[in-house]
C-alpha cells in the first residue's frame, strides 16, 4: 500500500522504490501483486507520468486512510523511540523565530533523530521537495508549488524604513523613491513596484540584498525602504504609513507526499503548532 501511494504521488515507482530503500523490480512486483489482488489495473501511463485508473483512485483513497491508521498505531507504541532523519526547509523570514526553539525541543525529546534544516528561497525549497532532498518546507506561496500544500495563514505586506527619524524623513522625501529589495525573482518586490507604478510614484532600486539580513541592514542604514510581511522585523526598522496599499501573502507548508512518514509527520505537526501559536500572539 505504501509503495503504491508513494508511486502515484511521485509519478514514478522507481522513485518510490528509492524512497523506501527497495529495488525498482521489488516495487514493480508489489504493484503487480496489488493489481492481481484487486483483479484490475490500478495505474495507467500518461506520457511520462503515471496516473491512477478509476479503480486506482478508489484504492488510493482507502490506502491513505489505512496508512494513516497504521502510522498512528505505531506512533502510540513507539512515540518515545523515534529514529531516523528529517530534512525540512524554511524561508529566511521564519528561521530566527522558529528554528532555535523547534530544533532544541525536538532534539531533546528525540535524541536519536537526525534533524537537518535548510534556509533558502522559495524556488530552492520547492526543488528540494520535488527531488526528495527535503521532506517538507515552510514559506510563502509562489508561482511554482509542491504537490501537496497546506495554507496556514494570509499575512499583509507593509512598507518598512529606518527607525532613525532623520533617515526615515530623508528616505521618504527622496525622488525617485529609493527601494531596498531582493533580486528580481522576488514576488514581494514585484508587488511593491506594481503598487508604486499604479499610484504614479517614481522609484529606483538603490540596494539589492542577497539575503533577508542584508536587506534589513540596507534599510537600517538609510539606503531606502522595503516591503515585507507582518510576520517579523528587526527593532532597527519601523513600519511606514502614507504609501500605496499592498496585498497579502499566503503562508504554506509544502510537502511531496499526501501522508508523511511517522517521524516526519511529528516534526511537521510541531512546526505547524509553533507557527500558529506565534501568529496568535
Amino acid at each position: 500500500m505504501r509503495c503504491f501511494v508513494l508511486g502515484i504521488e511521485l509519478g514514478s515507482f522507481a522513485l518510490a522504490a528509492e524512497r523506501l530503500n527497495r529495488s525498482p523490480s521489488a516495487a514493480s512486483a508489489q504493484l503487480k501483486k496489488l493489481e492481481q489482488q484487486c483483479n484490475t489495473p490500478l495505474v495507467a501511463k500518461i506520457g511520462r507520468h503515471l496516473e491512477p485508473t478509476e479503480a486506482g483512485e478508489i484504492v488510493l483513497a482507502y490506502a491513505r486512510r489505512m496508512l494513516q491508521l497504521n502510522d498512528e498505531a505505531l506512533h502510540r507504541l513507539l512515540r518515545n523511540t523515534l529514529e531516523g532523519k528529517v530534512a525540512f526547509g524554511l524561508q529566511e523570514d521564519f528561521s530566527e523565530v522558529l528554528l532555535p526553539q523547534l530544533l532544541g525541543a525536538f532534539s531533546r525529546t528525540h535524541p536519536q533523530l537526525q534533524l537537518q534544516s535548510i534556509v533558502g528561497r522559495h524556488q530552492e525549497l520547492i526543488n528540494g521537495i520535488k527531488s526528495g532532498e527535503l521532506d517538507f518546507s515552510l514559506g510563502w506561496e509562489g508561482e511554482k508549488t509542491a504537490p501537496y500544500s497546506e495554507c496556514l495563514a494570509e499575512l499583509p505586506l507593509h512598507w518598512y524604513g529606518p527607525k532613525n527619524e532623520h533617515l526615515k524623513e530623508s528616505v521618504q522625501s527622496a525622488k525617485p523613491l529609493p527601494l531596498v529589495m531582493l533580486d528580481s525573482a522576488c514576488k514581494i518586490r514585484q508587488q511593491a513596484t506594481e503598487a508604486l507604478d499604479h499610484e504614479g510614484i517614481p522609484w529606483k532600486i538603490t540596494f539589492v540584498g542577497r539575503s533577508l539580513s542584508n536587506l534589513w541592514r540596507g534599510v537600517e542604514a538609510g539606503l531606502g525602504i522595503t516591503v515585507r510581511s507582518s510576520f517579523s522585523h528587526p527593532d532597527s526598522v519601523s513600519r511606514l504609513n502614507g504609501l500605496p496599499k499592498l496585498g497579502k501573502l499566503r503562508l504554506c507548508l509544502d510537502r511531496n507526499q499526501y501522508q508523511l512518514e511517522d517521524v516526519q509527520a511529528q516534526l511537521y505537526g510541531e512546526l505547524k503548532q509553533q507557527l500558529l501559536q506565534y501568529l496568535e500572539k
